[in-house]
């Protein structure tokens, strides 16, 4: 019977399908990245989709958050994307936290309950937390690397993280890692070396803030606000989803089912 996701069987076949719709992912960041790993997830028929971001929409989001808008200013990113998920599919279970994951936070969640976990959080300890925690779960996991300060969106690619180089973040993740026993990590990440943001007064959110009111990490405590554009996040967003999709449903292409 021809649904919205026909064109998806098409490539994938229908027990792919069947799959992806008795999964359940919990994407952890709904900001540049995250967000269209979302949408991408629930255009392709994901089951079930947990958020966890206790971020509000902001301004300065406008220019690479597929779900920020004028009107979402203010709002949780969480409760935008569950309302945008419930108009391209209202059959998908979408649970919402607003939550900052961090190693505190990481008890709030079995992490066994899901069938893939997407990193798509900023902070290093947070990243390492999740992966730590995926390991002891033995729940599949892929991890963002640097996607600001970027301007080359073909230059991402998919590796352990073991095998990645150049990107600083990805250095800070393997030296960490390998102190805590990970032993393999999924990530994307690039080779373009990072761009220093410009120094403008007249344009940084460290001196002209316009967070949303309740807003607990301003911008202005950041040690470096970095520079972001529309198609960086969103490829590695999409790359994510891609993974993901494709874990999930043992895609072969020599072989569909």
């Amino acid at each position: 019977m021809l649904d919205q996701f026909s064109r998806t069987q098409l490539i994938f076949g229908k027990p792919a399908m069947e799959r992806l719709a008795a999964s359940r992912v919990a994407v952890f960041g709904i900001g540049g990245v995250g967000g269209y790993t979302v949408e991408a997830l629930a255009r392709s028929g994901v089951g079930a989709l947990d958020l966890i971001d206790d971020d509000r929409v902001c301004l300065t989001n406008l220019n690479r958050q597929i779900f920020a808008t004028r009107k979402t200013i203010g709002q949780y990113k969480v409760d935008v994307a569950a309302a945008r998920i419930g108009e391209i599919a209202p059959d998908i279970a979408v649970h919402t936290y607003k939550t900052f994951f961090t190693p505190e936070t990481a008890g709030a969640f079995d992490f066994s309950a899901y069938d893939y976990l997407v990193d798509a959080i900023d902070t290093v300890s947070g990243k390492i937390a999740l992966a730590e925690c995926a390991q002891r779960a033995g729940t599949p996991i892929i991890s963002s690397m640097g996607a600001g300060n970027k301007v080359d969106p073909t230059a991402f690619q998919v590796a352990d993280i073991y095998e990645t180089s150049v990107c600083p973040l990805a250095r800070v993740m393997r030296h960490e890692l390998r102190k805590r026993g990970v032993k393999h990590l999924k990530v994307v990440y690039s080779q373009e070396k990072p761009i220093p943001p410009l120094e403008d007064e007249e344009i940084s959110c460290r001196y002209h803030c316009v967070c949303p009111p309740g807003t607990v990490r301003k911008c202005a405590e950041r040690r470096q606000v970095p520079g972001s554009n529309a198609f960086v996040p969103s490829v590695v967003g999409l790359i994510i989803a891609g993974e993901v999709v494709k874990d999930l449903t043992r895609f072969d292409p020599s072989r569909r089912q």
